[in-house]
């Protein structure tokens, strides 16, 4: 096996450990959150939580990242898969809010990244492309 190969599994290995540390500790704190299923270009998120009493929409897309910091690679993921969830599940998208996790390397889980757009996070209606 070729040394790419050998760094692309264990790069593999530690982002599936890293999602489940997120789950299993999300889970410790009381909050209803379920891994979801890769489906290709069909991709709903890596999970979803399930907000009661909701705050702010009842369903958050939690994209977890394990790898180099690229927001805008990464929001425009999450979002992409926010919307494939809504569609797969016919929830209105309004309804499914989309954020990245991204570890923040030696630090707890507690305190990895959050990222969102304005737009997503104060409930913006999208604005017309330039």
């Amino acid at each position: 096996m070729s040394n790419i190969a050998v760094r692309n599994r264990r790069n593999k290995r530690a982002g599936a450990r890293w999602e489940a540390e997120f789950r299993d500790e999300l889970r410790q704190a009381g909050y209803d959150i379920e891994r979801l299923r890769l489906t290709g270009t069909e991709d709903e998120g890596d999970h979803v939580i399930r907000r009661q009493p909701v705050r702010h929409r009842p369903f958050l897309i939690a994209e977890t990242k394990n790898a180099k910091f690229e927001p805008g690679t990464f929001i425009k993921e999450a979002l992409r898969e926010r919307d494939n969830y809504a569609r797969h599940r016919g929830h209105d998208p309004r309804d499914v809010e989309a954020v990245v996790i991204v570890r923040r390397r030696g630090a707890s889980w507690r305190q990895a990244y959050v990222l969102s757009t304005v737009e997503e996070f104060f409930d913006l209606h999208p604005e017309a492309a330039p």
